[in-house]
C-alpha cells in the first residue's frame, strides 16, 4: 500500500480481472495482492494488451518455425519482417508493463506490499532463468525466458520510479547500452569468452552463459533492458484515456520515423536489412531433435579471435542489431501496436467479442510460446526448414487459438502460468 492513496478509479469498460499470466513471466495480480483496499486503484488488466500478448506470440512462431524471409514476398514479406526482432521486443516492453501490475500501476508499493511485490518478482527471475536454462539446453539460445529472468532482477532497481522518470531512464538505455555492448564486444569473444565459459555453470549446462545473458546472446540484458524500461513507463499510464493515447500514438509514430530514418541516413542502403537474409536467425531444422538451423546469435557476435567491430554497426537498425536506432525504432512499434489493440479493443465491442479466442492466447503465452517449441519436436513438424511454406506456423496458431480458447473456458490460468505463480507463494508469508 502506497502511503498517499490515489483516488479511487473505476475500471474502463474494456478492462476485466483476468488472473492468468500474460507474457513469459509475467506476474498475475489477483493472486498476488489481497483485494484492493478503499483507495487503491483498480489493477484491472486492458484487453487490448492481451491482444497484443498474443500478437507478440504469433510473431514468434513466425520468426522460428515460418518461412525465412528471402522466400516470401509482398504481403509474406511484409509480415515476416515485422515478426523478426519486433515480436520478442514487443515481449520484452509487455514484460515491462506486467511488473508494474505487481509493483503498483500510478504509485510503487512500499512497505510489507512493497516488499512482498520485490520477493515475487525475485522469485519469478530466478525460475524464469533456470526453466528457460533448461530449455535452452534443448532448443538452443533463441529461448527468451532464460534472459526474462536477468531482466527482472535488473528492472527491480527501477520499480520505484515515475513514468516520466522510467521514459528518461528508457532513453539513456537505449543511448548508453548499445555504445557500451559494442564497446565491450571486442574484449568478450575470443579467449576471454572462452575463460569465462569454461567457469560458468550455465555455460555448461545449456551454451547460454553469463556473457550470452548480458551481451552477446540473441536478447542480451544490456540493450534489451532498454525494451523492460520503457514498458514499465507505459504500466505507469492509464493506457485507456484516449489522450493518452493519442499521445503515445504520435510518439511511437515519432520514435519509429526517426529512427529508422536516420538509420537509412546514416547508414545507407541495407540498414534496416533483417539478419534472417543472412540465414542468422534462428528457425527449425525439422530434424525432431530439437536442434535449430543457422547461427543462433546475431553476426555482431562473430566469437573469432580476431574480430573487430565496425563503425557502421552502430547506425543500422535491422532486428537484433541491438543499436540504438533499433532500440528506438523498435519500442516506438511496440507501443503502437499497444495502443492500437488498446483503442480497438475499446471502441469496437463487435470485435472485441470475436477477438476473445486470440485474446486468450495472450492471457496464457507463457504456455503458448513453451507449447510451440514442444510441439514442434514431438511432432517432428518442418518449420523454416520448408522454405515458402506458412502451412507449419499457420497450423501452430491455429492450435494455440484453439487450446486457449477451450481452456480458458475451464480455469483461470494456464497450466505453466498456474505452476509459476504457485512458486511464488511463499512471498505470502513474509512480515
Amino acid at each position: 500500500m502506497t502511503h498517499s492513496q490515489p483516488p479511487q478509479e473505476k475500471a474502463a469498460p474494456h478492462e476485466h480481472a483476468s488472473p492468468s499470466l500474460r507474457t513469459p513471466g509475467e506476474p498475475d495480480d489477483s493472486a498476488l495482492t489481497a483485494p484492493p483496499s478503499k483507495g487503491e486503484a483498480s489493477m484491472g488488466r486492458l484487453v487490448g494488451v492481451d491482444l497484443a500478448r498474443a500478437l507478440a506470440v504469433f510473431g514468434m512462431y513466425i520468426v522460428h518455425v515460418g518461412p525465412m524471409l528471402s522466400t516470401t514476398s509482398g504481403v509474406g514479406s511484409w509480415v515476416r519482417y515485422m515478426a523478426d526482432g519486433h515480436s520478442s521486443v514487443l515481449f520484452a516492453t509487455l514484460a515491462g508493463f506486467s511488473l508494474m501490475l505487481i509493483a503498483g500501476r500510478k504509485e510503487p508499493k512500499t512497505g510489507l506490499a512493497g516488499r512482498k511485490a520485490k520477493a515475487r518478482i525475485a522469485i519469478r527471475a530466478v525460475v524464469l532463468l533456470a526453466f528457460g536454462t533448461l530449455l535452452a539446453k534443448f532448443y538452443g539460445d533463441v529461448i527468451i525466458i532464460g534472459f526474462y529472468g536477468v531482466y527482472f532482477l535488473v528492472a527491480m532497481m527501477f520499480l520505484k520510479l515515475s513514468a516520466k522518470t522510467l521514459a528518461i531512464t528508457a532513453a539513456a538505455l537505449a543511448v548508453v547500452g548499445p555504445q557500451s555492448a559494442f564497446l565491450m564486444r571486442p574484449l568478450l569473444s575470443g579467449s576471454f569468452q572462452q575463460a569465462v565459459d569454461a567457469y560458468d555453470p550455465l555455460e555448461k549446462l545449456s551454451g547460454v552463459g553469463v556473457i550470452d545473458l548480458l551481451f552477446t546472446g540473441f536478447y542480451p540484458t544490456i540493450p534489451w533492458i532498454a525494451f523492460v524500461v520503457a514498458g514499465m513507463a507505459l504500466g505507469r499510464v492509464d493506457l485507456s484515456a484516449p489522450a493518452n493515447q493519442r499521445r503515445l500514438a504520435v510518439l511511437g509514430a515519432g520514435l519509429t520515423a526517426t529512427a529508422y530514418g536516420l538509420s537509412l541516413l546514416l547508414a545507407g542502403k541495407g540498414a534496416l536489412r533483417s539478419m534472417a537474409e543472412d540465414g542468422s536467425s534462428g528457425s527449425w531444422s525439422g530434424s525432431g531433435s530439437g536442434s535449430w538451423s543457422g547461427s543462433s546469435k546475431p553476426p555482431m557476435d562473430s566469437g573469432s579471435l580476431d574480430y573487430q567491430p565496425s563503425v557502421r554497426e552502430l547506425f543500422v537498425a535491422g532486428p537484433h542489431s541491438g543499436t540504438t536506432f533499433d532500440i528506438v525504432g523498435s519500442v516506438g512499434i511496440a507501443i503502437l501496436v499497444i495502443v492500437g489493440a488498446t483503442f480497438l479493443m475499446d471502441r469496437l465491442p463487435r470485435l472485441r467479442r470475436l477477438m476473445t479466442p486470440i485474446v486468450a492466447v495472450g492471457t496464457m503465452s507463457l504456455t503458448a510460446y513453451v507449447g510451440h517449441f514442444v510441439v514442434m519436436s514431438s511432432l517432428s513438424l518442418p518449420g523454416g526448414g520448408v522454405r515458402g511454406s506458412w502451412i507449419p506456423v499457420l497450423t501452430l496458431i491455429l492450435g494455440a487459438i484453439v487450446f486457449a480458447a477451450i481452456w480458458s473456458r475451464f480455469f483461470k490460468r494456464g497450466p505453466l502460468e498456474y505452476l509459476l505463480n504457485l512458486t511464488t507463494k511463499p512471498a505470502n508469508h513474509l512480515k
